[in-house]
């Protein structure tokens, strides 16, 4: 069960979001075999998400972003471009460098995906007392410009700091 931060520590804090987070994956994985653009992996669909946002990123800042080598980078990024989820471009800096960016299918895949999210979570929601619901709030918001400062740049904003409707 969920405690507050008043009964304990960070550490059971985080213990219990890694919790949440886990039933959020369960919930969100019923649907990515059933999406409407068809089945995309989980890493598919965070390098998606990185790419989001981003005019062009090469293979290196790619890689860090989703904290994987070069070569497993590159692999993924066949995929998803033989599956028409991203395109590759020369770079408009430097002629050995080839930049990634979302294709209008790979816009359409994540539009797909969060909008299923957001069906799943509102189901859940729907099943909370509104002062609970208030207070999630609340604390997402807190925690979404916590994380954001240490993801850097390309995590998940809206462009003006605020947080991006990823449910």
């Amino acid at each position: 069960m969920l405690r507050t931060l008043h009964s304990t520590g960070h550490q059971q804090v985080a213990h219990d979001a890694c919790a949440a987070l886990e039933l959020l994956q369960l919930l969100w994985g019923r649907g990515q075999e059933a999406a409407p653009s068809g089945p995309v992996s989980p890493s598919q669909l965070r390098a998606l998400t990185a790419l989001e946002g981003q005019e062009g990123v090469n293979l290196r800042a790619l890689g860090e972003a989703l904290g994987s080598r070069p070569s497993s980078v590159s692999r993924l990024c066949d995929r998803l471009e033989a599956a028409g989820l991203v395109e590759r471009f020369p770079s408009a800096t430097s002629r050995r460098e080839i930049e990634v960016r979302l294709s209008r299918r790979g816009h359409a895949v994540l539009a797909d995906f969060r909008t299923f999210r957001v069906r799943e979570l509102e189901a859940v929601l729907r099943e909370m007392a509104p002062a609970k619901l208030a207070a999630l709030a609340e604390g997402l918001e807190a925690f979404h410009f916590a994380a954001a400062a240490r993801v850097g740049p390309g995590g998940a904003s809206d462009g003006a700091g605020r947080p991006a409707d990823i449910a």
